[in-house]
């Protein structure tokens, strides 16, 4: 019956779970999906890749390689390298999406995370410099779902930020006689990360009930959502609000608090597995 139920009236069914402060799934308002990160050559095939990370959160499952290339950089600023990301939601991770050109989703989930770049600071573009004028860094960063229920936003940027700390970038130098770059694979250095943005997604129900990194269907359902980017001081790097119900200045501040205390569970997952795979 309740089958029936959650099929024909998806809305109805999920009230009744809300007024009890519960959802179907068993979780809290307030509550996070498991989350899980693995990180470098022990979480995919992306060998070709100099850093790369597979998070899960629930059946969210994505993952993101950085593939570190040199160019020149651009002319109006000498002393600068590139990021370049990109969010790709293929058909494959869900029925939702369609194979072809990335649609408005992934598009808008690409400028995302662009956004977060540049709004965090997580690297200054000014350490990707390698020769002024000359020579940079560009990191290109392919974030793929594999797997879509939800939340695309709060995994992918957690995936680009554990797939940016595991990479190693070799030592280049510039030969002066010939011009030329020479580099060092044996010595590698590690990027310096210089922030560390989480971003804290909420689903709005019925204009005025606030719930916790929503699953796909409850992003359906809802009246709108808003995602929180914070920085390791608990500093606002972004909101992100694509319309949908308003929020009022408490709603957003609880937003932020719950915002801030994520921020440092998902620091400390980062460093518990990164304390792992180093070397003993």
């Amino acid at each position: 019956l309740s089958i029936c139920f959650r099929t024909v009236e998806p809305l109805e069914y999920y009230r009744r779970f809300l007024k009890e402060n519960c959802r179907p799934d068993g979780r809290e308002l307030g509550e996070f999906r498991a989350t899980t990160v693995n990180i470098g050559k022990s979480c995919c095939s992306i060998t070709t890749a100099d850093g790369s990370a597979l998070v899960k959160l629930g059946n969210t499952t994505v993952i993101c390689g950085v593939k570190a290339e040199l160019a020149a950089p651009a002319a109006d600023s000498a002393n600068k390298g590139y990021i370049v990301p990109n969010v790709e939601l293929p058909s494959l991770c869900s029925t939702r999406f369609r194979s072809g050109p990335p649609g408005e989703e992934a598009q808008a989930a690409s400028q995302f995370i662009a956004d977060v770049i540049e709004n965090s600071q997580i690297i200054a573009k000014e350490d990707l410099c390698i020769a002024n004028g000359k020579l940079a860094w560009v990191l290109y960063c392919d974030i793929i779902c594999l797997d879509y229920d939800g939340n695309i936003l709060d995994a992918s940027a957690f995936a680009l930020l554990a797939a940016l700390k595991n990479v190693q970038l070799p030592s280049v130098t510039i030969n002066e006689e010939t011009g030329s770059s020479e580099v060092n694979l044996k010595q590698k250095n590690p990027l310096i990360i210089r922030k560390h943005p989480v971003a804290t997604s909420f689903a709005i129900f019925d204009d005025t009930l606030l719930i916790v990194d929503p699953t796909a269907e409850e992003e359906d359902l809802a009246t709108g959502t808003v995602t929180i980017v914070t920085d390791d001081e608990g500093k606002l790097c972004s909101v992100h609000k694509p319309g949908g119900s308003p929020l009022t200045g408490a709603k957003l501040q609880d937003c932020i608090t719950r915002a801030i205390t994520r921020h440092k569970e998902v620091k400390k997952l980062i460093d518990k597995v990164i304390k792992s795979i180093k070397p003993k």
